[in-house]
């Protein structure tokens, strides 16, 4: 059960990069993203009273899910959404890569969590992985101060996702599921984004095109209800720092989507990149034998 949702995680985020990429154009960034979360949420909600599966909260508990609605269906996306009009959608997703990074090192301030070798070991290949995929638009004369912007709002958004999924850790510790919290969390997300979208003057304007109402529908739906679901399940069973890790697969999926459609082009450096992030989810989550396990104590 585990090992489906991980995998299910992996395919649905690994292809919804190019789809947030199809919504940009007429409307704005912001709107998309309220549309996108509005959407999930009345799906989610219908679905949850329909079942009798909706679950009450104490004002404490809505509290959290107004945290999580802000840190994992508002402002991460406002950074993803904005950083992709600069930087392919493939190099976006490689930097949500390092979630599982920032998920431990943020575990580690908030609740004092130890970082065992083994996260440790797995966050720097990822890192690491990630420079060298990098490193050739680094390299070259298209790499401008707009695309050095996209890469810095790539990293905020990821630091805000660790955030979000600390707030859900905590939320299931105290038995709120995560249909629920997520239902809650996307209808909080959305009504910030509107504020934010009026306090700015951003037009809610609507493209009628099968292009970006089909990408919508996918991030809504399969991107967002299910996707969202899986992953927070996960860091339930698993704990942010492992459950994060599952973002290591997405550019498998996401630049090689992105070089058939927007021309990534691979190189060396970028190949030896992601054997690198595929190390390291391998260090992360392979049962090594006894001999070859990283010591996680310190000697007495």
């Amino acid at each position: 059960m585990t090992a489906g949702l991980y995998l299910l995680t992996v395919a649905i985020w690994g292809t919804t990069w190019i789809a947030l990429k199809w919504q940009l154009g007429e409307v704005a960034p912001l709107a998309s993203i309220a549309y996108r979360f509005a959407l999930a949420a009345l799906v989610l909600f219908v679905g949850l009273w329909l079942s009798g599966k909706l679950q009450r909260l104490r004002w404490s508990d809505q509290r959290w899910c107004m945290v999580q609605g802000l840190c994992l269906f508002c402002l991460n996306f406002l950074c993803f959404y904005t950083a992709t009009q600069w930087i392919a959608s493939g190099l976006v997703a490689v930097i949500f890569s390092t979630a599982s990074v920032w998920n431990a090192l943020a575990a580690k301030v908030v609740h004092g969590r130890p970082l065992s070798s083994r996260v440790l070991l797995a966050g720097a290949l990822g890192v690491a992985g990630l420079a060298l995929l990098l490193a050739p638009q680094w390299q070259a004369s298209s790499f401008t101060a707009q695309s050095a912007l996209g890469v810095l709002l790539a990293c905020l958004g990821t630091l805000c996702f660790s955030v979000g999924n600390l707030v859900s850790a905590h939320q299931q510790a105290n038995g709120i599921r995560p249909l629920t919290s997520n239902a809650w969390g996307m209808l909080y997300g959305a009504v910030l984004l509107v504020l934010i979208g009026l306090l700015a003057q951003v037009p809610f304007t609507l493209e009628w095109t099968p292009r970006y109402l089909g990408a919508l529908f996918y991030l809504a739906i399969p991107g967002s209800v299910i996707g969202f679901t899986a992953y927070l399940t996960l860091v339930g069973r698993l704990g942010p720092e492992r459950a994060a890790y599952c973002t290591v697969l997405f550019p498998v999926v996401a630049l090689n989507i992105s070089a058939w459609l927007e021309g990534y082009s691979w190189t060396l450096w970028g190949g030896l990149g992601l054997l690198l992030v595929l190390a390291g989810n391998l260090c992360m989550f392979a049962r090594w034998p006894a001999a070859l396990r990283l010591q996680t104590k310190a000697p007495a």
